[in-house]
């Protein structure tokens, strides 16, 4: 009975381990796109101006060697992110910042409308 507990807890734990794995890479590869956008534009101008230059030194493959160490060094700045902030047990709902993932309404801001002004007052 006691073996049967450990290892279904064991399946939980790797199962949650994983579930915190994926949503911390979608998390932080939506923020490498959307919120790192001028990073994204730095390395699109180093990684042309450095295609440039080592076209003269590997003139068949130095895009492909460029852009694919370019895209190689952003996801495994991802993986290794997810899988430090996974191995720390930092899981995404403690953060404050993230409450757009989990679908949670931010109750700080209430909307106020233009015509409110003019017609919240009125009695019919």
């Amino acid at each position: 009975m006691t073996l049967a507990q450990s290892s279904s807890l064991k399946k939980n734990y790797y199962f949650f381990m994983l579930k915190s794995f994926l949503i911390w890479t979608f998390t932080l590869a939506v923020c490498l796109l959307v919120v790192g956008f001028p990073l994204v534009v730095l390395m699109a101008t180093v990684g042309s101006l450095l295609s440039i230059v080592l076209q003269s030194v590997i003139p068949v493959s130095a895009v492909l060697l460029v852009v694919g160490s370019i895209i190689t060094i952003n996801v495994l700045a991802v993986v290794v992110g997810a899988g430090v902030l996974t191995l720390k047990g930092i899981h995404p709902k403690e953060v404050s910042w993230l409450n757009w993932l989990h679908g949670e309404a931010d109750t700080l801001h209430t909307s106020v409308y233009a015509a409110c002004p003019l017609t919240c007052e009125l009695k019919q």
